[in-house]
């Protein structure tokens, strides 16, 4: 081989590897110089403090949108604009591109898994119930609710609570989709429901702002299991995932992590003691 052919090939080699060192790990990789170039992720929320929160100036704050700012930034997006949505509509709204990624307390269950591409847990927590001072009707567990023949139960629409309740047995007309935390409460001191039923941080934070001493929280339910949550992104969105699971990690390592998230309740160590995936290949 002469050394002119030699030099020749070298550069086109050289070349080549120039190119690819341009290019994209993965194609999905796109999807995050997009969110660069935007300026912003689209996240969807509840609106369930400490999960989530909205307050009267429309600034977007709780653990988990927090938390997804702040890894977003990291990631060189600097702000996230959220809109808020039903449980039951967030994983079509995030398959239907809508969003970019959903950071609501969308607790991780097989089905949930197979759907969406998760992070690593941001969130964990445990289920409660709301009911009338003095538990009139002896609530231990959402199967409590199914054997008393004239008890209803508030639930999001869409969330977990809502299912462990009909899986319980709870008949459908017995379990009431209420659409946000103030309208169960109200429900409750009305009489229009025997129980409102979300996770305990959520149901706390109630409490604590309707300082109503004709309420009881009963926490934990029991038979119900403890949920961690993750950050979900559109299957098909990996490699933001990936990259979004790259910086939480460094974030739980750092002690940041916790900064973020116990002021509003929730344990750094919960969600670091578990993963996505045995979350995900729990038993439903």
């Amino acid at each position: 081989m002469n050394l002119k052919y030699f030099m020749t090939m070298a550069a086109g080699a050289t070349a080549l590897m120039t190119v690819l060192a341009a290019a994209p790990a993965n194609a999905d990789d796109a999807k995050l110089e997009a969110l660069k170039a935007q300026g912003f992720a689209r996240i969807a929320i509840a609106n369930e403090p400490p999960f989530t929160a909205v307050g009267a100036d429309g600034k977007v704050s709780g653990a988990a949108p927090d938390v997804a700012r702040e890894v977003f930034k990291r990631l060189g997006v600097p702000d996230v604009v959220a809109s808020i949505s039903e449980y039951g509509a967030m994983i079509p709204g995030l398959q239907a591109g809508r969003h970019d990624a959903v950071t609501a307390g969308l607790f991780m269950k097989p089905e949930r898994c197979a759907a969406v591409a998760y992070s690593e847990p941001v969130l964990c927590d445990a289920e409660a119930m709301l009911v009338k001072k003095g538990n009139p009707k002896g609530f231990k567990s959402y199967a409590d609710v199914a054997n008393d023949q004239s008890a209803t139960i508030g639930a999001p629409g869409g969330g977990t609570e809502e299912k462990l309740a009909l899986e319980a047995g709870v008949p459908r007309d017995r379990v009431i989709v209420v659409p946000d935390g103030q309208s169960g409460l109200k429900m409750l001191q009305d009489g229009r429901i025997d129980a409102y039923s979300l996770p305990v941080l959520s149901i706390n934070d109630l409490v604590k702002k309707a300082n109503d001493p004709n309420l009881e929280v009963i926490a934990p339910v029991q038979g119900a299991p403890v949920y961690c949550d993750g950050a979900a992104f559109k299957k098909g969105d990996e490699a933001l995932r990936d990259a979004f699971d790259v910086e939480l990690a460094k974030l739980k390592e750092s002690g940041e992590f916790a900064k973020i998230i116990e002021p509003y309740g929730f344990s750094a160590a919960a969600a670091m003691s578990t993963t996505r995936e045995k979350l995900c290949a729990a038993a439903k």
